[in-house]
């Protein structure tokens, strides 16, 4: 990629990450958070996507044998420590709320749990994912559990409300006690090249999460077209500060898919050998199954490696996941397959 060393490396000295202790470790070099860095345009406007390339990879990606028996279970137990549980509904309520928060301390059923033999792993998901509105509700359900909240903001899902109202919603979900903020990017900055626009907003995202809150960056890749356009935003977002990107909102027309995971996922390992920062990744909206939940697993584990394999690093965006990954486990430990109604959500 034609971009300037030597102006990254500047960009570095004055970029301090937040925190000093390496979060996760690529081909062997130790990696921080993500402070961001100047925009590099000359590094956005390089950026080349072979797209046949990426869908021939993705597609083996599905065609492989996948894990089978204790090793699928373990694999699974994994995907739910790493689930973001999703409420987003318009008629969401606080009873709902809590609901998903008791499946969020106790995703699988405790007979089971007891079948697998797994009582001492304390298996939780990562966070609920929730509107504003539930923080409070959530906060008190969650608490002492270990479970993040996270936040979806920045007037989602379409994120055209204007920037000081978006700005300000992020600071009321913080003062809120809100650990993670989901922000919503103005894609129109993507369709029309406007990187310096998106840079700016994002990076005004960032300082409203203030030191305590991570933000995840929701690209809204659905709707922007193309894998050239997908690798572009997610650069933009590192470079202003992002902890995660997230392919979707889950509202669009079509959301996570492996093509534009492996364009994210690549991004994300190039920028970290460049930068020597690390930024998680989050796949979200239309990922419903167990075998789905593998497929994304082993590229995260080909592509980034281990260290990438754990909640701080990765996360499911996921509302319907849950069961299916319990009738699996289930399957697992009986030989059988449970009906879907015998594993509620919320």
């Amino acid at each position: 990629m034609g971009h300037s060393k030597e102006h990254l490396a500047s960009d570095l000295a004055m970029n301090a990450p937040r925190a000093g202790s390496p979060i996760a470790v690529l081909n062997g070099r130790p990696l921080l958070p993500n402070a961001g860095i100047s925009l590099d345009l000359n590094w956005i406007q390089s950026l080349r996507v072979n797209t046949s390339a990426v869908d021939r990879r993705a597609q083996t990606q599905v065609a492989r044998r996948t894990v089978k028996k204790e090793w699928q279970a373990a694999w699974l137990l994994r995907a739910i420590s790493c689930m973001d549980l999703t409420t987003l509904s318009g008629d969401d309520t606080d009873e709902r709320v809590r609901r998903l928060c008791s499946k969020a301390r106790h995703p699988i059923q405790h007979e089971l749990v007891r079948k697998l033999g797994i009582e001492n792993l304390g298996i939780k998901v990562a966070a609920v994912c929730i509107y504003h509105t539930f923080v409070e509700t959530a906060l008190q359900a969650l608490e002492g559990s270990g479970v993040r909240v996270a936040v979806v903001s920045t007037g989602f899902p379409a994120g055209l409300s204007p920037l000081a109202e978006r700005v300000a919603e992020i600071r009321r979900s913080v003062e809120a006690g809100a650990d993670e903020i989901d922000v919503v990017i103005t894609r129109a900055h993507v369709f029309g090249g406007h990187w310096q626009a998106l840079y700016d907003e994002i990076a005004a995202f960032r300082q409203a999460c203030g030191g305590s809150a991570h933000m995840k960056v929701i690209l809204g890749t659905g709707d922007l077209v193309t894998l050239r356009n997908v690798a572009r935003a997610s650069f933009v977002a590192m470079m202003a500060g992002a902890d995660f990107i997230k392919t979707s909102t889950g509202k669009e027309p079509v959301n996570a898919t492996l093509p534009v995971s492996l364009v994210m996922v690549r991004a994300i390992r190039e920028y970290a050998q460049q930068t020597g920062m690390a930024v998680g990744f989050k796949p979200a909206g239309g990922i419903r199954t167990a075998k789905q939940s593998l497929d994304w697993l082993a590229m995260i584990k080909e592509e980034l490696g281990d260290s990438w394999l754990r909640a701080e690093m990765f996360r499911f965006g996921a509302s319907g996941l849950l069961g299916d990954i319990e009738r699996q486990l289930e399957h697992c430990a009986t030989g059988r397959y449970s009906a879907e109604y015998r594993h509620p959500i919320a």
